[in-house]
């Protein structure tokens, strides 16, 4: 009963915490909020298509200055190869910052470089994990990015 109640307690505690999607692929970000709403996750969802529009969206400037419509996310899911600023220099800038460096960062990419790999964690990332090939593949990876960040892990407050 007590494992009941305390896995309840951490099912909550992540509920309303927004998630910001770096991702430039209109396809990914269509399949991933397919995915999201098959998996009847509702938190909210932003999404910037580059580099420069995530870091944008974390100093809440130019079309992001709003705190309303831009509120800090509480993890930040990132592809890699992006235009303009590529993924690796948003994750160093992000961690190199003593406001932002505490909210997680997963990489969810298609490089599978160990050279990517190893500097992506020297930088400060939180987790690497590969985008499948597949329907079925992307469903099950999705879900457990969900159940793990949002149902496992105890995240960050949203300031």
């Amino acid at each position: 009963m007590q494992d009941s109640l305390l896995q309840s307690v951490l099912n909550t505690h992540n509920i309303n915490k927004a998630i910001l999607l770096v991702e430039d692929s209109d396809e990914d970000f269509a399949a991933f909020s397919r995915m999201l709403w098959e998996a009847a996750f509702f938190n909210p969802v932003y999404r910037t298509c580059n580099g420069d529009d995530a870091l944008d969206y974390l100093y809440r400037q130019g079309e992001y200055a709003d705190p309303a419509t831009s509120p800090r996310p509480a993890i930040i899911l990132i592809d890699l190869n992006l235009p303009g600023t590529d993924g690796r220099e948003v994750i160093e800038q992000i961690k190199q910052d003593e406001a932002l460096k505490s909210i997680p960062i997963v990489v969810f990419t298609t490089s599978s470089s160990p050279k990517d790999i190893k500097t992506c964690y020297e930088y400060g990332v939180n987790c690497y994990m590969l985008k499948p090939i597949g329907v079925e593949a992307l469903r099950k990876t999705i879900r457990i990015f969900l159940d793990y960040w949002f149902k496992t892990a105890v995240l960050p407050n949203s300031i």
